[in-house]
């Protein structure tokens, strides 16, 4: 009996392991009901190459015989090759525009402006450099056309593009051959050889597969958006991140205006790079001074209120300055809770630790919420020192000196670890107002006077920054351990 040219896999939906027969639960992964049934094409053995020498004289077919390597000296690269986007903010993430047959990918949840960026970026591209390709398996040419009439674009020299077929989509960059493409999105379009719906694990791998080679045969630069699932993560299998050359995440809450664009991988760039868009009627505009616009407006405050501090972080390669703002509660005997946005909850936790177990404050019984403002999240390590200050800030009801900003990574014994380029984060908060910058001891030239707030020459511990960031008056309540503050009848 001939043997049938199709055979039947079963893939997990969870970590793609291919097995030969159905499963409930994944060996691998340990996902329950993940297995996905296809059917596809046996593999077969190609007949290409040539006839070579081995080692003992004998003749061996070797079918990879005919290509041949290139030495690394001899590879010439033009670094002038980028295309610029004319969105400022955009090539900022990117590392200075988008490279020559470079693949990107932008993720982020339904509703945070990913295809109103897009579209800009389509508009401005072709304003400059010459026709884009704009590719939507989600809506129609004419829903498109709605949305630029709202953004004031007029369309000149971009080709809409209506379809899910991979293969058609090649061909018309082939006749086309534009300065950019644009699919919106990855999740949607399919290749008619492989089985499964759009959106499955070997559709959303074969279609970048294919759609990569053409950017990297052609020289264009290719978009593709891209979903997200419920914790945040580009839907789709894990592959599909490791085949695209740049990785950009558009976050923001729904509630506020702003929206940040992240660089998760970049090949040609620096990561975790970060740019700030508003979003407004007219579209995503950037925002050229971050600093200022994520900073509470403190002019509707009388007086410092506890439980916020300020953060002078480095974002890839920009100096920012972030509020930080914590609340500190009562338990009422339960398990305490721990929330956290904008910073990552492990994080957080360590940082709760350390100011318990090094600083002595009851932190065990309180439930503890800390929120950066803005809808930035903080990757930085430099980040702990602020968080701290206000969590401590909100649970002894002293407001940090309004006046200051910190920077510092906090160790599990307590200490505070020196943070790298403390100039810039000094010149960032200088230039918005403020009169010092809290900074750990071994850090270069960090001796500053903050107002009437002395500075040490550097700050070793957490427990000291506490007690220098904290002004407290004589007759303030006690915390019974708390290393932080000295007898009250002193």
């Amino acid at each position: 009996m001939p043997r049938s040219d199709v055979k039947t896999v079963y893939i997990c939906s969870e970590c793609e392991t291919r097995f030969q027969r159905w499963e409930g639960r994944c060996s691998r992964c340990g996902a329950w009901n993940a297995l996905n049934e296809f059917v596809e094409p046996r593999k077969k053995q190609g007949a290409k190459g040539t006839r070579v020498m081995v080692g003992d004289g004998r003749e061996q077919f070797n079918p990879y015989s005919s290509i041949e390597p290139i030495e690394l000296s001899q590879v010439t690269v033009d670094s002038s090759k980028r295309l610029v986007t004319g969105i400022g903010e955009f090539d900022r993430v990117l590392g200075g525009g988008a490279v020559a047959g470079s693949v990107m990918l932008l993720s982020g949840e339904p509703g945070v402006g990913k295809s109103t960026l897009l579209l800009q970026t389509a508009a401005s591209v072709a304003a400059q450099h010459g026709p884009v390709l704009y590719v939507s398996g989600e809506e129609s040419v004419d829903q498109i056309r709605m949305r630029a009439n709202r953004l004031g674009m007029s369309g000149d020299r971009i080709f809409l593009l209506s379809t899910d077929d991979v293969d058609g989509i090649i061909a018309r960059i082939d006749i086309l051959e534009p300065s950019l493409v644009v699919i919106d999105s990855i999740q949607t379009v399919t290749v008619p050889d492989i089985p499964g719906s759009a959106g499955s694990v070997s559709q959303v791998r074969e279609s970048a597969r294919r759609l990569t080679t053409c950017a990297k045969t052609s020289g264009i630069p290719l978009i593709l958006a891209g979903h997200v699932t419920k914790d945040g993560s580009v839907a789709g299998p894990r592959v599909l991140e490791h085949t695209v050359d740049v990785v950009l995440q558009l976050s923001g809450d729904p509630s506020n205006s702003l929206r940040t664009l992240h660089g998760i991988k970049n090949r040609y760039g620096h990561t975790n790079e970060v740019g700030v868009f508003e979003m407004e009627a007219k579209g995503m505009l950037e925002v050229t001074d971050p600093s200022k616009s994520l900073l509470t407006d403190r002019s509707l405050r009388p007086e410092p209120t506890p439980g916020t501090a300020v953060a002078a972080v480095i974002e890839g390669t920009r100096p920012l300055i972030v509020e930080v703002q914590a609340l500190t509660a009562p338990s009422g005997g339960q398990t305490a809770r721990r929330v956290a946005t904008g910073i990552d909850l492990a994080r957080m936790n360590q940082v709760v630790a350390v100011l318990a177990r090094r600083v002595g404050l009851p932190l065990a019984s309180q439930d503890v919420i800390v929120s950066v403002t803005g809808g930035m999240r903080l990757t930085e390590p430099a980040a702990d020192l602020p968080v701290a200050l206000a969590i401590a800030s909100s649970l002894l009801d002293v407001a940090v000196d309004p006046g200051l900003t910190a920077a510092g990574e906090i160790g599990l014994s307590g200490e505070l670890r020196a943070v790298p380029q403390a100039d810039r984060r000094r010149s960032e908060a200088e230039r918005l107002g403020f009169q010092g910058c809290l900074l750990p001891s071994h850090t270069s030239n960090n001796s500053q006077n903050s107002g009437g707030l002395k500075l040490k020459p550097g700050i070793p511990t957490l427990a000291e920054a506490v007690r220098i960031a904290l002004p407290r008056q004589a007759n303030e309540l006690h915390y019974g351990e708390s290393r932080v503050v000295s007898n009250p009848s002193a």
